[in-house]
Formats: structure tokens, sequence, C-alpha cells
């Protein structure tokens, strides 16, 4: 008789690996501050809640749910920590709560902006648009780098087996690659060195030999050890250089594409706002202007719809988006673009449901809720009669 084998209760180390297939965080922008930002991979994961900002009143949420992990698509740290301590009335203290109740809180931020099935991606369907593209395709960071060092002839051999045996110069099924290049080097050496060739006080030059070779970067520690140990040098010159992938089509920041068919601003503007549940929209532009392409970036997008690869906004174009500053409002309208704002919050919200889903793919195990206290900071006010 056979058994079923029920799935390990999942750890937060599983969490996360489930977020870097979703959302990979080198896709986050350079200021960003996104993966595990509180709690340890091996605390237990049965209880995951997702929310856009970790509020005090998220936070007793979770507390009272008795929840492992807080998945918070803004970061609640961002900058410098310079005190932990738990106090539910200041950010930084609710981080420290989470830890003290030792409870993770992973965040995504824009990582999940840029990924394939990210919260762009799911403003731009709730738009009418099918078939978008980013602004400007992620360039998938390498996994290697590219060594360079200078070595006395006498001794290329030595340093290059060394570096060889400690992961260096491969290449698919190809080992031990480089390439060599004769020149010379000089040095001048001060009074406490004891250099390896010539003396010191005077200026020397050395017939050398330039060595170049692939580096994964999980091994560059073992590699440059192993480099200043076989180099007969006291002070072995080497540089590194990172070394970047292709780009991928299907991620970036931003998404553009056409609509299904072409629109009036204020009606999509209305349809859109009612699918997201915007309390007060806005546009810039007349309301019975035809677009036919929109320009989606959920939170703020200011000028990055300029800065498309596929061409900048302007007439029959809409900017959909969040919040719009005033100059950037003034510039869509110079430019003949019209503008969507649907609140900051409100324009990522969306992700929510099917960042669930996803997640419930890869942790079967575990239980995921959205929370039903995480809300827009900002609320609108009925007219008056």
């Amino acid at each position: 008789m056979s058994r079923t084998r029920k799935p390990k209760p999942a750890r937060v180390r599983d969490v996360c690996a489930a977020m870097e297939c979703i959302a990979p965080t080198w896709l986050a922008a350079d200021w960003d501050n996104v993966g595990l930002l509180v709690g340890s991979e091996d605390w237990p994961a049965k209880r995951i809640l997702l929310t856009i900002d970790l509020t005090p009143e998220v936070a007793t949420e979770a507390i009272e749910k008795k929840t492992d992990v807080v998945i918070a698509y803004h970061p609640p740290i961002f900058r410098a920590v310079k005190q932990m301590r738990p106090d539910l009335s200041q950010q930084d203290g609710i981080a420290a709560e989470m830890l003290a109740r030792r409870i993770a809180v992973y965040s995504p931020h824009t990582a999940i902006d840029a990924a394939e099935e990210g919260t762009n991606v799911t403003l731009a369907r709730l738009a009418g648009i099918a078939s978008a593209r980013p602004f400007n395709s992620a360039v998938n960071p390498s996994r290697n780098c590219k060594l360079v060092t200078f070595v006395p002839a006498d001794a290329a051999e030595r340093v290059s087996d060394a570096i060889f045996a400690a992961g260096a110069g491969r290449i698919g099924d190809y080992s031990k690659c480089s390439f060599c290049l004769d020149g010379s080097g000089t040095f001048f050496g001060a009074d406490s060195t004891n250099p390896a060739v010539g003396e010191k006080g005077r200026l020397e030059r050395v017939a050398e030999i330039r060595i170049e070779t692939i580096v994964p970067m999980r091994r560059l520690s073992d590699v440059t050890v192993a480099l200043r140990r076989a180099h007969p040098y006291e002070e072995p010159a080497f540089d590194l250089y990172p070394l970047t992938g292709e780009p991928l089509a299907s991620l970036g920041q931003g998404r553009v594409g056409a609509f299904d068919k072409p629109v009036r601003l204020g009606e999509l503007a209305r349809q859109l706002a009612k699918r997201v549940g915007a309390k007060a929209p806005a546009i810039v532009g007349k309301p019975s202007a035809i677009v036919r392409r929109g320009f989606v970036c959920v939170g703020a997008a200011g000028s990055l719809p300029f800065e498309a690869s596929t061409g900048p906004c302007g007439p029959g174009d809409v900017v959909i988006t969040g919040e719009i500053r005033h100059h950037d409002a003034l510039r869509y309208e110079r430019s003949g673009a019209g503008a969507i704002a649907l609140g900051h919050s409100t324009s990522e919200r969306p992700i929510l449901k099917p960042l669930g889903m996803l997640l419930k793919k890869h942790l079967a195990g575990a239980t995921i809720d959205i929370s039903r206290k995480d809300r827009d900071p900002l609320q609108a006010i009925e007219s008056a009669p």
C-alpha cells in the first residue's frame, strides 16, 4: 500500500526561494532595499501575510494571526537604522517588533515591479493592454567576472595553475581557459619593501605576462586567495571586471503596449478606477481624447515614460500610474499625452492576489492570507450635499 508523503513544513528560506523565482532580487533598482529584511531563513513559515505596507495595524494583525512571514511590498527598512527598539509607532520600531516576535519580513518592491508577472504587468492587463513590454529590458547580471593579473614570465605557469585549481578559467565544458600577453611592468619599492624581483629604492622594469581569465562570482574569494599565495610579488596587481549578460525582453521596469482597441481617456479612467478600487482618480488631458497606447508604471512614473526605449509618450498615449507630480503633469500635457493617477498604493495593490496564487504553487503546505488592515493612507472624502 503506497502512502502519500506529506510536504515538509515550509521555512523562511523556502519563501525566499519562491520569491526569487517570482521576482528575482537582481531586478530591483540599485537604490532599493529588497529581499529578507527581518528574521532568519531557518524560522518556520506556516502562515504568510501579504501587504503593501507594514503599518502598525498590519503588524498587530500579523501578531494576532500568529503569522510567520510578512511579505510587504514596500520595504519597512529603507535607510540606515541607528536604533532597534520595538515600537509600533515608529517605522524602524515595527521592524524591531517583528524581530522580537520572530516574524520574518520580506520585501520585493521594485523587483516585482520588473518581474514577468509583477505589478506593472498586472495593472497593464487590468487596463486592457494584453501584450506589454518593459520600458527598457533588464540585463541579467553575469555570474562571472574577468580577472586580469600581471606575473613575471617564470611564475606565469605556477600562478595560472593555482587560480585554475581554485575555480577560474572554465567556459562550458572547457577548463584552464585564459589569454596571455607579453609586456613590461614598472615599480619603485620604498625602504619598507622586500621585492621578489629587483631592488628596493630604485625604478625597476620587469618582463611580465598579462593573464586574463574568467572567474565565477561564487569562487572569486578562493581564486584571489590562490593568486596571492602563488604570486611571487609582495603586492600582486590584479583587476576584476564585472560582466553583464543579455537583455531579457520580458523583464524590466514599467510596461508599454497598445490597447486591445482605442478608448477615450475619461472612459478608461472610470473603468480602471472601478477595477482597482480607486476612490479619487485624476486625469491629465481631455476626457474625450482617444488613446491607443499605454505606458504603465505603478507607484509614480515620473519621467520614465520619456526614457522608454520604445519611444517617448506623445499624442494618442496615456500614462497609467499611481501619483503624478505637478511638473510631470505639465510635461505630459506639453507632449500631448494623457495620464491617469489612481493613487500610489492603489495602483500597486492588485498584485497581492496573483502573488498569493503564485506563492501557493511554490509553498504547498503554507497558509497565505492578504491583510485586511492594509489600506491607502490617503482617503477620499464625500462631497457635501
